[in-house]
């Protein structure tokens, strides 16, 4: 498993700064499902190439290594040790992690700076598909070469291997090509050699950081990234989705009014969970649900505020109850915080005994994935049955929708089953106040415009005594 990267032009030794591995000198690196090597084939003034070799024993594998499953990952004949795959990336991360963050302490200009570099790399597995190739690397600005190969030259019937040798080439910053590479490799073979964890969505996110949320096949890139699990790749893609929209914004925004607020500068998801915790504790609540929890973010949040002593946390989905327990680390918790917190499965459509007992309720951007026809269960189970004295509800303002260019045919997110107007969200709470004895608030969470209010809606209900 082999990847080269070449810098050229002029002092192109500087390429040993760049990756901190001297040119002069083969350097060894044990990792649990290998040995990696680095060393410079090509060491000149006009052009400077360093190697990476990955050198991984197939019956390690087959009969498991540290973390590997039980029992290995893999029959003994495997493709893993030479095929581009997740172990790659891996590797890259691991022996050239200061190189892919984009910090050189020596020659941080250079580090900064868009250089002429290519990168190749050998049998990358794309079942011969070479514009597919082309429509991922391309759109990143590089140039694309490639070479195939016959299965078999005895055999010709049998047709083209699936796997080819890949060369690119662009003017680009060493760390973004990296951090290009990091993503796309394991996205080509679509399967990874190790536990596929919620924290993926994060270590995604931050590599596709400035490039993944506009790439024209940004989708297609996350989805096969997390083939495996596709509710990660739902997850990873509203995220992306919201926090470009919420950019987007910023940067038609009137910065001189703006001046120095920094609150502005804020991903929208980090306002909205932050504003949810401040009407929380304003609230005087200590026990506190988290229904429809998805990632756990607010869950966590939750967990580390000290005036909470319990909150409870449930999803419909199993796979975003698992995300949660990953997130607050409750294998690791201690006995106090592990006895503060309770997870489940359950849904807003049931009367379920364990959603009573609590001063404050949270559903945060929950409801607009029910249809309408559901909404007056969800009211009755909140509102009627468990009856915290304290409710949050968030939702989207779908007249925002037009400040980040989506048309009025558009919902935000693709699970949206609706999103309201701010009249139709405050008729709505209106509603819920006269059925059920609560009286209402509302604002909007994020930067306000004069024609279409702010991006997200906030409802704080609170019990009539």
């Amino acid at each position: 498993m082999l990847l080269t990267i070449s810098l050229k032009g002029k002092n192109t030794q500087d390429l040993g700064y760049l990756l901190h591995k001297n040119p002069y000198r083969a350097q060894c690196f044990d990792l649990n499902f290998g040995k990696v090597y680095v060393f410079y084939p090509e060491v000149g003034d006009e052009k400077t190439t360093a190697a990476l070799l990955l050198d991984i024993n197939p019956v390690d594998l087959a009969r498991g290594k540290v973390g590997s499953e039980k029992d290995g990952l893999f029959d003994y004949v495997n493709d893993r040790p030479y095929v581009c795959s997740s172990f790659m990336s891996t590797a890259i991360v691991r022996v050239f992690g200061t190189a892919v963050s984009g910090k050189c302490a020596k020659r941080q200009e250079l580090a900064d700076s868009k250089l002429d570099l290519e990168a190749s790399i050998s049998m990358l597995p794309c079942m011969g598909d070479i514009e597919f190739v082309k429509e991922i690397f391309e759109p990143l600005g590089y140039e694309v070469y490639t070479k195939s190969y016959v299965l078999d030259e005895c055999f010709p019937e049998w047709g083209q291997s699936p796997y080819i040798n890949l060369t690119i080439k662009g003017k680009v910053k060493l760390s973004e090509l990296l951090n290009h590479l990091y993503v796309l490799i394991p996205m080509f073979d679509r399967q990874k050699h190790y536990y596929v964890g919620s924290d993926e969505i994060e270590k995604l996110i931050k590599h596709g950081e400035g490039w993944l949320s506009t790439h024209p096949c940004r989708n297609k890139i996350i989805r096969r990234y997390f083939s495996v699990c596709k509710s990660y790749a739902n997850e990873a893609i509203k995220i992306i989705s919201e926090n470009e929209l919420q950019y987007e914004a910023e940067q038609n925004t009137d910065f001189e009014k703006a001046g120095e607020n920094t609150e502005s500068k804020k991903p929208l998801n980090k306002r909205r969970l932050d504003t949810v915790l401040e009407k929380i504790l304003e609230s005087g609540s200590n026990r506190v649900i988290d229904m429809g929890c998805g990632d756990g973010k607010l869950t966590k949040m939750l967990l580390d505020e000290k005036s909470i002593s319990k909150i409870a946390a449930f999803d419909v989905s199993v796979q975003a109850l698992k995300r949660t327990a990953e997130r607050l680390r409750l294998d690791t918790l201690s006995d106090v915080k592990r006895k503060k917190v309770d997870l489940f499965l359950s849904s807003l459509m049931y009367l379920d005994d364990r959603f009573k007992g609590y001063d404050c309720a949270c559903i945060i951007e929950v409801i607009e994935h029910l249809d309408l026809n559901r909404l007056r269960t969800f009211e009755n189970v909140v509102f009627g049955y468990a009856m915290p004295k304290t409710v949050i509800v968030t939702t989207p303002n779908i007249e925002y929708n037009k400040y980040y260019g989506i048309s009025e045919e558009q919902l935000r997110h693709n699970d949206h089953r609706f999103e309201w107007t701010r009249n139709e969200f405050d008729n709505w709470c209106r509603n819920v106040c006269g059925k059920f004895g609560y009286t209402v608030k509302t604002d909007g969470i994020g930067d306000f415009n004069e024609s279409f209010g702010s991006p997200t809606q906030i409802g704080v209900f609170t019990k009539c005594v």
